[in-house]
């Protein structure tokens, strides 16, 4: 039996090796992504705290006159007196210009989208403008699409080919085959006796070269694989829809899509004016004053509500609680807590913090760091050794026959 799972973890690793070594080593670049950024740039993320904040309706007013055919889509606050406020803003881009994560669209389909239809990626930010809440200042603006990182992000998941595109095909296909390959691994490696365990649990550094080769392979693999294995299938989840079905099915929920989510609507009174959204945040009351950030998306039209994503201090990374108020009655028109969502929508919602290390902070982004950085070692370790099996073949003979021809002189 395991010469079976030998071969299909032999042959998964020659045809995906290469993208394999290059998702892992572009992983590991993004890992602190947003440290790097605060560390390089901490002017655009911090300011001096002063005794009051400016209404976030000012700070909005601002931030649209001093770019000129800006949208607002959302704002994001911090909790943190240090923490500037981020305004992300969708400006028009130049024609023919589309984001590498858009998807490709088909010619000629015969399908016409509907009038009232807007094209997902004109509803996307393209901006952020950092903007002091004590002074209205915009401290910087930051495109992450024109950043080195984000090409690091979009050959991680495309291979720069855009969204449904054959790098996302290949990417898609490779990360399957790698937990294909970890779980088969794990299978080699598991020994039939205590004697053989304790041998492959620990590296023989005074080994030959092929034994080193060997132990650093299988030993590494071991301590590596059940990490490597959670963020091959949260990689899976969030890429195929198969996989994302599972998951509910595992923990015995009902599959529910982002489209399939709808937010509640405001009822429209003639005559009477939207409320602010310093107005809106008092609503809420300490259901923000206790969070560690919030997000509001602005209503887009007379229908619409201000939907806040609300982070509580000591959540982990994405695990928000969303709220609507009306943006006529001021009012809560709904809300959709963390905690009253199903099980698979509560794992769902923490997939990509799973995926990237980030669900615990820095401790866990540690971990996701060093265990990406090792699994650089697989792919190369994996050639060696199938080259040396190769070697090992081809001499047998060899050697074979120079007893025949050493016996022969002999005689």
């Amino acid at each position: 039996m395991k010469v079976f799972f030998r071969t299909i973890h032999l042959y998964l690793s020659l045809a995906a090796g290469v993208i394999i070594f290059c998702s892992c080593l572009t992983g590991t670049m993004l890992v602190f992504e947003k440290e790097i950024q605060q560390a390089l740039h901490p002017r655009r993320y911090f300011v001096e705290p002063q005794e009051k904040r400016l209404p976030l309706a000012n700070l909005t007013a601002g931030v649209l006159k001093q770019i000129p055919k800006s949208k607002l889509a959302t704002v994001m606050a911090y909790d943190d007196p240090e923490r500037a406020v981020e305004v992300a803003l969708i400006v028009p881009e130049k024609k023919g210009k589309k984001p590498a994560d858009a998807p490709k669209t088909e010619k000629h389909s015969g399908v016409h989208p509907k009038k009232d239809a807007k094209p997902k990626d004109a509803e996307r930010s393209n901006l952020t403008a950092f903007v002091n809440p004590y002074t209205g200042q915009i401290v910087d603006q930051f495109n992450r699409r024109q950043t080195f990182l984000y090409s690091v992000e979009m050959f991680h998941r495309y291979l720069l080919g855009g969204k449904n595109s054959l790098g996302d095909w290949v990417i898609s296909l490779s990360t399957l085959f790698f937990l294909v390959i970890l779980v088969t691994g794990v299978i080699l490696w598991w020994p039939k006796t205590k004697a053989i365990m304790k041998q492959r649990l620990k590296i023989k550094w005074n080994g030959s070269s092929k034994r080193l080769t060997h132990d650093v392979h299988i030993v590494t693999g071991f301590y590596t694989s059940i990490f490597l294995i959670i963020i091959c299938a949260s990689g899976l989840v969030m890429t195929f829809k198969w996989a994302n079905n599972t998951l509910f099915f595992l923990t015995g929920s009902k599959v529910v899509a982002k489209e399939d989510i709808k937010a509640p609507l405001s009822v429209y009174q003639p005559g009477i004016t939207a409320i602010s959204p310093d107005a809106a945040v008092s609503v809420l009351g300490n259901k923000i004053t206790d969070a560690e950030n919030y997000t509001i998306r602005y209503p887009r039209d007379t229908a619409a509500v201000y939907t806040f994503n609300v982070l509580k201090k000591g959540s982990v990374e994405l695990a928000t609680d969303t709220y609507y108020v009306d943006q006529y009655s001021g009012k809560l028109a709904g809300s959709a807590l963390y905690a009253d969502k199903s099980l698979g929508q509560r794992i769902r919602g923490v997939i990509k913090p799973i995926h990237t290390g980030s669900i615990y902070g820095w401790p866990t982004q540690a971990l996701a760091f060093l265990v990406t950085l090792i699994s650089l070692i697989f792919p190369v370790t994996g050639v060696m050794m199938w080259l040396n099996r190769i070697r090992k073949k081809r001499e047998k003979p060899v050697r074979g026959r120079m007893r025949v021809v050493s016996a022969e002189a002999k005689v």
